[in-house]
């Protein structure tokens, strides 16, 4: 091996080494342009390196994994530990979704950019409440406005959504006959008592 390889192997090291403590200090998703300009190298090369580290990980069976969304990456814990980091976190159901809340959450995943009174109208309900507790939970937000009267606003799902179920990006939603309806993401998100808008709300849209 020529003294050139080992200047590149040492390189390389280097910057998974500056790369894992970038990604541990700042918590929040990283952008890959981000973490370029850091190391004065090109955002391929940060790439390939991620993803190499994301293979390593995954072959040493490590308890934490590094998750890219929409080519921004974060440490995440795997799905597998959960049952045993449930035990060291404490949990409520207020932390689950409601079955009105999966509902709307799917509809939108599937059917974005979408509107509050299109949702209402696939389920039949008001979705008032659901809608904002998906908001505050930052599953979903406002993308925009449409062009017509009243300009009403349009509602999709944010990458933290993505992130909760491991996906890169919306490309990766499994289609709509393999997905397995509202089961999917409670599994995801854990599942609580309703906090209205179910089938029997009394809120029910006219026909």
């Amino acid at each position: 091996m020529n003294e050139f390889h080992l200047e590149e192997i040492d390189r390389e090291t280097g910057y998974k080494s500056v790369i894992e403590s970038l990604l541990f200090v700042w918590g929040e998703p990283l952008s890959h342009n981000k973490i370029a300009k850091i190391l004065e190298i090109k955002p391929s090369t940060v790439e390939k390196i991620i993803h190499e580290m994301m293979e390593q990980y995954q072959e040493e069976k490590r308890g934490i994994q590094i998750i890219e969304v929409n080519k921004h990456y974060q440490y995440s814990t795997l799905k597998d530990n959960y049952a045993y980091i449930e035990k060291l976190c404490v949990t409520t159901k207020s932390k689950g979704l409601s079955n009105s809340a999966l509902e709307v959450l799917a509809i939108i995943a599937y059917q974005q950019p979408i509107t509050k009174l299109d949702i209402e109208q696939i389920r039949g309900v008001n979705c008032d409440s659901p809608l904002q507790n998906l908001l505050e939970r930052g599953l979903v937000e406002v993308t925009g406005k449409l062009e017509k009267i009243g300009r009403p606003q349009i509602y999709g799902t944010t990458d933290l959504f993505l992130k909760s179920f491991g996906f890169k990006s919306l490309k990766e939603l499994p289609s709509l006959e393999e997905f397995g309806g509202i089961q999917l993401f409670s599994e995801a998100f854990g599942h609580s008592e309703e906090e209205g808008g179910g089938t029997d709300d009394p809120d029910k849209i006219d026909e």
